[in-house]
This record gives structure tokens, sequence and C-alpha cells, in this order.
């Protein structure tokens, strides 16, 4: 059924949006999509930051304990 839809089709979809919701409400939706992208671009960064924080400090001794106090 999608398949179906050419450039004229999403035009024909895109203008009847605008007349239904406004020029005001969708630039106020895509204001808030963008900053939720942000907001999970953000997220993902800071938990693979701390992954990588949590392996490093698992990683950075790895002496047995009975060798430890030897040294």
């Amino acid at each position: 059924m999608l398949n179906n839809i050419g450039p004229m089709g999403l035009l024909l979809i895109a203008v009847v949006v605008l007349v239904l919701f406004g020029r005001g409400k969708i630039s106020s939706l895509m204001g808030e999509v963008g900053k939720g992208i942000t907001a999970f671009k953000k997220g993902v960064s800071d938990s693979t930051a701390e992954l990588e924080e949590d392996k490093s400090e698992s990683a950075r001794d790895v002496t047995p304990e009975d060798t430890k106090d030897k040294v």
C-alpha cells in the first residue's frame, strides 16, 4: 500500500498536515523532537563513557590477591 505513494502523494500529505495542524504547531513539534534526539544522544554517550570507565577500573589491577602483599 505504501509502495505506491510517489512524490505528489507525499506533497499532498504534507499540505494536508500543514493545513490541519498549522505552521506553529508543526514547528514546536519538530523542536521537541530535536530536544528528544539530543537528550537521547547525550544519554547514550554518558552510558558509554560510564561503561568504559567501569572497564578501566576493573582492568587496572590484575595482580592476584596473594601476590599483592609480597611486593
